[in-house]
């Protein structure tokens, strides 16, 4: 069963496809999440907020977009992860800008969402594979070794096109306004 398929069975309520789409991609979740929190927080808490991205999933199933289930699986544990963060926050020894911070001001706010909508159409935008290295090594916080290594590149060449997506993404936000 194809993604999208996956996706629509969901929307009608079938949670066999559920399974199926936590099956493929519940391990990839569930690295996002330990990439960001694994080292303060218990295994078990790490397996609930993948269990929260799936919840998510079944809540919203019309929200990805057709062929980035993947990518809105991974911004979806990267948000839960963050938030587990947060709320942990008072008990952990973090650097300040390892948490976001939210701003209270609305211009800010929807200033700050056009241009997240911007980096997101640019970075769809990007061809394969560099689109795919791009969303490991930001959206799903992988080492740039274990790209190279998933991929059978080296690591400088994975280095290389992570530069050239960062300078093309650079680009298409002055074209986009927000260099402005």
């Amino acid at each position: 069963m194809t993604d999208k398929a996956a996706l629509r069975a969901i929307k009608n309520g079938d949670d066999t496809a559920l399974s199926l789409l936590i099956d493929k991609y519940a391990a990839y979740v569930g690295t996002i999440i330990f990439n960001i929190v694994g080292e303060y927080m218990p295994r078990e808490d790490i397996e609930e907020s993948t269990s929260d991205v799936f919840l998510a999933l079944w809540l919203n199933a019309d929200k990805p977009r057709s062929g980035m289930l993947k990518a809105w699986l991974g911004a979806v544990a990267r948000n839960k992860a963050k938030n587990k963060l947060r709320e942990l926050r008072g008990s952990l020894p973090l650097d300040e800008d390892i948490i976001a911070h939210e701003s209270t001001n609305p211009e800010v706010t929807l200033s700050e969402q056009e241009e997240r909508e911007l980096v997101y159409e640019a970075v769809l935008g990007m061809k394969q594979p560099d689109r795919d290295i791009f969303l490991r090594h930001y959206y799903g916080i992988e080492r740039i070794s274990q790209i190279a290594d998933s991929m059978g590149m080296s690591e400088s060449a994975v280095k290389v096109r992570l530069h050239r997506g960062r300078e093309k993404l650079k680009i298409a936000l002055e074209k986009g306004g927000a260099g402005k």
